[in-house]
């Protein structure tokens, strides 16, 4: 049996909205190529900065951006799920206990991406969603650096 089918049936089910602007919105959500990660992709693309797989099943984590040869894995996070220390967004008012616990796994299951990731020998980088928005520029310098930084080691 899969670990995802393992996991989801010992999770509650996920709360049904009573609202159906909500369960739209929730319906909409994707898992990948979204608007923060194409918004960087393309500012990667324009500085140069190509060779990068995105979300490499091959990683431990599939990372969103991935520089296997200089072994950088990139997590763009959004803030929402992944709950930004910066933005600290409010839970949910309704089926809170459901959104804490589902944060709780999240934030969890984070963490033993990264740690398995560094265990491996690779170098990690936590990309926020609304550091995307606000400063493009400097996201683009902080991960320059870093591939930098890892080149220069050799």
């Amino acid at each position: 049996m899969r670990l995802r089918e393992e996991i989801s049936k010992r999770l509650p089910p996920v709360p049904k909205s009573k609202k159906e602007s909500v369960a739209k919105s929730m319906r909409s959500n994707k898992r990948s190529d979204t608007g923060p990660e194409i918004l960087l992709r393309k500012a990667l693309w324009k500085e140069g900065l190509r060779g990068y797989r995105k979300n490499f099943k091959k990683v431990p984590g599939s990372p969103d951006i991935c520089f296997v040869s200089q072994k950088l894995a990139i997590f763009i996070n959004g803030c929402f799920w992944h709950r930004c220390p910066k933005c600290d967004l409010p839970i949910p008012k309704s089926n809170t206990e459901f959104w804490t616990a589902k944060f709780e796994r999240n934030i969890e299951r984070d963490k033993k991406k990264i740690k398995r990731l560094k265990r491996e020998g690779w170098s990690t980088l936590i990309v926020w969603e609304c550091e995307i928005k606000k400063n493009l520029g400097i996201v683009l310098k902080k991960m320059r650096r870093r591939l930098t930084e890892i080149i220069e080691k050799g």
